[in-house]
């Protein structure tokens, strides 16, 4: 690794595409203070994020902005020579209650049918006996009124929870959280909507073997042939690496200290 390489990858993120990527341990992360936004980064995100500067400012601006699976790191190694440490939504999830079941702390759970948001509130119970849980459904719809904010921010600030998990998949739990991030009250905001069905039992747990040989995308795939669709945005995110490579594509560097 070179001299520039090393400065690149030196503390604990590593910038790619204008995104600082956080790449250390969650410990690191605080549950205290004003709301801070933790994100995850895939280059089906990314794809998406090339064609919504709402969601592209989500991500910039997030506090803590994770590698979910391993392929987005690809542009890291390619273009830093380096690689960043994955944090995918599990992982998010569990570090963070875990660390609420030894507080006694308060976790939120905010998207998805109520159904689901029972069946979180029952596996918590068993699993973080020691962190108080509320929840609410917000209503399916495309985009939110006034009104629906207001009622979700109302329920919100009634529990005062430590950490504020948001399902609503993405982008929209990005843009929802980073859009009125000022007037959460909690500590953390984590949107990590795909980890709400399947904590609940509605999608099929993946075996520990996938997740070490990295293909956790395929078994979602054949589980869900609907990912399919994800496609073009997952083929943006490798026509602008490649572009980058070749040096035909320059991204602007973060704005974030």
């Amino acid at each position: 690794m070179t001299t520039t390489h090393a400065a690149a990858c030196a503390g604990r993120r590593v910038e790619v595409f204008g995104l600082r990527v956080f790449s250390d341990d969650l410990s690191l992360v605080p549950i205290a203070g004003p709301c801070a936004t933790v994100s995850t980064i895939s280059p089906n995100s990314w794809g998406i994020a090339a064609r919504d500067p709402v969601f592209h400012e989500a991500l910039v601006k997030a506090d803590v902005l994770v590698l979910d699976g391993v392929y987005f790191a690809l542009a890291s190694i390619l273009l830093q020579g380096c690689t960043i440490k994955c944090n995918q939504g599990p992982d998010v999830f569990h570090h963070f209650m875990r660390r609420l079941d030894a507080s006694g702390g308060k976790a939120f759970f905010l998207g998805a049918a109520q159904d689901t948001l029972d069946r979180i509130a029952a596996r918590a119970a068993r699993e973080y006996p020691g962190v108080r849980i509320a929840s609410f459904s917000p209503p399916y719809k495309p985009a939110f009124s006034d009104a629906d904010n207001a009622d979700m921010l109302a329920r919100i600030e009634a529990f005062a929870p430590d950490v504020l998990f948001v399902g609503m998949t993405a982008p929209k739990q990005e843009k929802w959280s980073h859009q009125h991030r000022d007037r959460i009250p909690a500590h953390l905001t984590v949107s990590i909507g795909g980890v709400f069905d399947w904590y609940a039992g509605k999608e099929r747990e993946i075996a520990p073997i996938w997740w070490k040989l990295k293909l956790v995308w395929l078994v979602r795939t054949i589980q869900r042939p609907e990912i399919l669709l994800r496609y073009p945005n997952i083929f943006v995110f490798f026509w602008h690496l490649l572009l980058a490579v070749l040096r035909l594509k320059r991204f602007p560097p973060s704005p974030r200290p």
